[in-house]
């Protein structure tokens, strides 16, 4: 994400907000976490436009119920319209993760859509690393925790042990 300030510093308010989740399982009481947001030079717009962000991301969850994994695994292959709005490190990304079984190809369409709704150019990987760690967070962030804080790492070994 470059050239928008503003939606800049909205994704490293949900950084800071994932960062919470993965440290401790949980947010502080909401008053806190903007009181200490607001303490480090966040605007409140910023802030609620953060949230806002977040709320939206989860209300477009996939919520058909029989939508099943294929049962032989499958090649992904990129659109014109997703290849030209993700970057080639972001997708590649997503294909390592999909390969090694951390995502299913449920969530990896579902990841590829939140980041065609996002309105930006091009998403990069980091962007693509934090739209994946809020949609694994919002459908259990219990059960997803330790692979997005080896992923947002960079440490892959870590998956493997």
């Amino acid at each position: 994400m470059t050239g928008n300030p503003l939606k800049e510093r909205v994704l490293a308010i949900v950084s800071i907000i994932a960062h919470y989740i993965m440290e401790d399982g949980q947010l502080p009481a909401n008053g806190d976490l903007i009181e200490e947001l607001l303490s480090v030079g966040f605007e409140a717009e910023e802030i609620d436009a953060a949230f806002n962000w977040m709320e939206n991301l989860s209300l477009h969850q996939s919520t058909d119920p029989s939508a099943r994994p294929l049962a032989v695994p499958s090649q992904r292959i990129f659109t014109a319209e997703e290849t030209q709005a993700i970057a080639r490190d972001a997708r590649g990304f997503l294909m390592r993760i999909r390969e090694m079984g951390i995502i299913d190809e449920n969530i990896l369409e579902e990841i590829i859509q939140k980041a065609l709704h996002t309105e930006e150019d091009e998403i990069s990987l980091k962007d693509i690393k934090t739209l994946t760690a809020l949609t694994l967070f919002s459908h259990s962030h219990h059960e997803w925790m330790r692979e997005v804080d080896c992923f947002m790492d960079d440490d892959w070994t870590r998956l493997y042990h």
